[in-house]
């Protein structure tokens, strides 16, 4: 048996204090190869020219789908308990932050 695993085959998760906190993100970008989806998480504010990617997250093609599955289902409750997320009209957002290449 896994030492994460108890014996009821729960998985005992460990948060610590920093992590808890969390990141604040208003912008995500997700890029994908064959094995594996990258979502960077970025914090963009208004009149500053210059964003960080704050978190980046690899997942595998099957965690990612996963994902999309359970955050859909999350999103459904929400708005069945607290009403429809309206979706704003954003300002487009320039790509061109990171290197770019030269030749």
């Amino acid at each position: 048996m896994e030492e994460n695993q108890n014996k009821d085959g729960q998985i005992n998760i460990e948060l610590d204090q920093e992590i808890a906190e969390g990141i604040y993100s208003n912008l995500a970008i997700i890029n994908h190869s064959m094995s594996e989806f990258i979502v960077d998480f970025i914090n963009i504010m208004p009149g500053v020219p210059k964003a960080k990617v704050k978190s980046r997250i690899i997942l595998t093609p099957q965690h990612a789908k996963r994902l999309t599955k359970a955050l859909a289902e999350n999103v459904r409750k929400f708005e069945q308990a607290q009403g429809e997320i309206k979706d704003f009209e954003q300002p487009p957002i320039p790509m061109n932050f990171g290197p770019t290449g030269q030749a």
